[in-house]
Parts: C-alpha cells; structure tokens; sequence
C-alpha cells in the first residue's frame, strides 16, 4: 500500500464502515491520521485494475514488551466479496507480520460479522472471548469477540 492508494482504501474502509458491522468507527480518517494509527510495515492492498481490498497492522500497546503484538484490520469491497480476496489478504498479512517480529495477532470483531469470524479462524485464530458492552457506535453498547492468533515460528522460544 502506498499513499497513492488511499483513495481507494478509504472508499473501500467507509464502505464497511457504513454496515454498521465493521468497526465502532463512523467515518474515515485523514490519510495522515490512518497512516499515523497503523504500524509502518505489513500494509497490503489487492488489485485487478483496481484496488479490491487491503489489510493492516495497528499496535495493541506503546508499551515495548508488547512490540510484537498487533491488531488486524482487513476489509473487502462488496462487489469482491466472496472471491477469497480477504483469505489471500490475511494470509499473506500473517506471513508479512512474522517476517517482521509480530508473534500475536488479535481480531476485534462485532459477533455479528460472522464471514469476519470464519475467516479469521480458517487463519488460525482461536476465540478469546466476548468482551461484553466494551464500547458504543451510535449511542448503542456493542460486544465484541477477541480473536488471537499466536504465531508458531516467531517468539517461540
């Protein structure tokens, strides 16, 4: 992913934004903003002509023994839904983050996005359990699921 890629990736973040299934955010960051928000590396977009989805990286923590620990975010236009766009997506962003030292990956994920979720377990994340009512989108409470996946070549000492 580049910067030359955001208008695209955004489009593609408000799409999901605007299921009301895909983060507590409402609206898209500034490009600066986003940019700021995620980790430098593992960036990754898919393209037929055209950007089809992407996939990063944000820290769980500043704190340093946490440096290895990172949240995905993976999103998919609609009209390329069900291609298996996203599995190509996290697979290589799971690939992409152990090249650079990450040995936990975490989903955030509303219990309602259920492709999310079957998703991230065909990848090997296992199912951490339900945060209960741990913040609000548009004035209502929402769960979500803590998904983990700890990877089996990097930290393994």
């Amino acid at each position: 992913m580049t910067p030359n890629d955001w208008p695209a990736v955004r489009a593609i973040y408000e799409e999901g934004l605007a299921t009301g299934a895909a983060s507590f955010e409402t609206a898209a960051p500034s490009w600066e903003q986003w940019n700021a928000a995620r980790l430098p590396h593992s960036r990754l977009v898919a393209r037929d002509n055209a950007v089809l989805g992407w996939a990063a990286l944000s820290p769980v923590s500043k704190r340093s023994c946490y440096s290895g620990v990172a949240e995905v975010s993976v999103y998919v236009a609609a009209a390329a839904q069900g291609r298996g766009i996203g599995r190509a997506l996290l697979d290589t962003l799971i690939a992409s983050a152990e090249s650079h030292g990450v040995w936990t990956l975490q989903g955030s994920t509303f219990p309602e996005n259920a492709a999310s979720l079957a998703l991230q377990a065909r990848c090997g994340f296992q199912s951490i359990g339900r945060r209960e009512r741990i913040a609000q989108r548009d004035r209502v409470w929402r769960d979500t699921i803590l998904t983990e996946r700890r990877s089996r070549k990097i930290g393994v000492d």
